[in-house]
């Protein structure tokens, strides 16, 4: 059985969408420890953390791990911890393009893979009553960049290069081609 080794609902929703079949569980890595401000290497680290500590818990089984990160061309913009950290990083992407990096790591039939990619988005301006409406509603908790590109940000996407699911946190497409349909329904 593959293991997705994470606790997010947007990467069991993947994958469950793409008919993989999983289970998920998760074991500990503090993200905090990473000391970087280059968002490819923070999220390289991070996902590479998580999978180590995977692999110790999860002996011999198939394992995915991943992270993800936003940035703005400046700055990584973390998962905000309360309201006023949400419309901060929110406002730094209004009318912005921004990079959404997802690494993952995949142990499968006893190889290990490992994998950067990227989504662009260009943003048109986000409306403001909107954009509290959002905060409001606390859907952006746990969110890389506090950004849901399938939720909130979708009306004010002007233009996008890559996989819509690379920046959902998990590049199902190259998932799948790793796996070649093996964890399929």
């Amino acid at each position: 059985m593959l293991i997705l080794c994470s606790s997010s609902t947007t990467r069991a929703k993947l994958l469950e969408n793409a008919g993989i079949k999983f289970i998920q569980k998760s074991c500990g890595f503090d993200e905090e420890q990473i000391k970087t401000s280059d968002p490819y290497e923070f999220v390289t680290i991070a996902s590479l953390g998580k999978f180590k500590e995977c692999v110790k818990c999860f002996k011999i089984e198939d394992i995915v791990t991943a992270d993800t990160v936003v940035t703005d061309g400046v700055k990584i913009l973390r998962k905000a911890k309360n309201e006023k950290e949400a419309r901060e990083i929110l406002l730094a992407q209004s009318g912005k393009e921004i990079k959404i990096i997802t690494a993952m790591w995949v142990r499968f039939r006893g190889q290990i893979f490992g994998r950067v990619d990227e989504t662009i988005y260009e943003f048109k301006e986000f409306d403001e009553k909107d954009l509290e409406n959002y905060i409001k509603s606390g859907e952006w908790r746990g969110k890389a960049g506090a950004c849901m590109v399938e939720g909130f940000c979708k009306k004010y996407i002007k233009n996008v290069k890559g996989y819509e699911s690379t920046a959902m946190g998990l590049c199902i497409e190259e998932l799948l081609n790793i796996l070649g349909g093996e964890y399929a329904y």
